[in-house]
């Protein structure tokens, strides 16, 4: 069973939650509201997040000081941030947003189907780090000693390759059309970024992996960072 990915919603007013909720509903994700800059940076202290949509306008903390926040904790400042806002200052208001470290910045009223769009877009990317992420463990697994236990309860160690190669191929499949996707919707430069350094991770697992096989005469790869 896959588990779903987590989106925060942060906006100071109960009915922009209410109309955010119905435009990403169709994700068939977890929505998890917060109406407050200090509320969500208390979310985020428990919970891991695919993408946060944050209000610029609030009272209290605003979006561009609960976005530098979440840029300064290391378990938070790669997650992607939307600002949205209800106003316009012109270039320098969202150079502001960009600064503060977020991936795009939306005016609204916004068309729901762009803003659904672009935050599935990192729904996905989300998702296929998370299984990257999961295939790195079973071949560290491997590498430390896990194919003995397996072969201990009746199972080769090239069973349990075989396996992790064939996980890793439905992987590298799905993030290879991710990346087609993104290249024919001239999608954001950041999620293009973010699909392209999935890739290589991908690739250097994949190197890893290979070298354990039969006859290449590898010995312990280095596996690919995770950050």
């Amino acid at each position: 069973m896959v588990q779903k990915a987590k989106i925060l919603l942060v906006d100071d007013r109960p009915e922009n939650l209410l109309a955010l909720e119905a435009i990403l509903s169709a994700l068939d994700q977890t929505l998890v509201r917060a109406s407050s800059g200090e509320e969500a940076l208390k979310a985020l202290l428990t919970d891991d997040f695919a993408v946060i949509l944050l209000d610029v306008q609030m009272p209290g903390m605003d979006g561009f000081e609960t976005a530098a926040h979440i840029k300064r904790r290391e378990r938070t400042r790669d997650i992607p941030i939307i600002f949205l806002t209800a106003i316009n200052h012109g270039p320098h208001h969202t150079f502001r947003g960009y600064a503060a470290g977020a991936v795009d910045y939306i005016s609204k009223p916004f068309d729901p189907w762009v803003l659904r769009a672009k935050v599935s877009v990192f729904v996905e990317l989300y998702m296929k780090n998370c299984q990257l992420r999961e295939q790195a463990a079973l071949l560290r697994l491997q590498l430390e000693g896990g194919g003995q236990a397996e072969a201990g309860a009746g199972r080769e160690p090239a069973g349990l390759l075989a396996e992790l190669s064939a996980r890793l191929a439905a992987v590298e499949e799905q993030a290879e059309a991710l990346s087609k996707q993104l290249d024919d919707d001239s999608a954001d430069a950041a999620a293009v970024a973010t699909a392209a350094h999935l890739e290589r991770k991908l690739t250097g697992l994949r190197r890893a992996l290979d070298a354990l096989e039969p006859g290449t005469g590898g010995g312990s790869p280095a596996l690919p960072s995770q950050s």
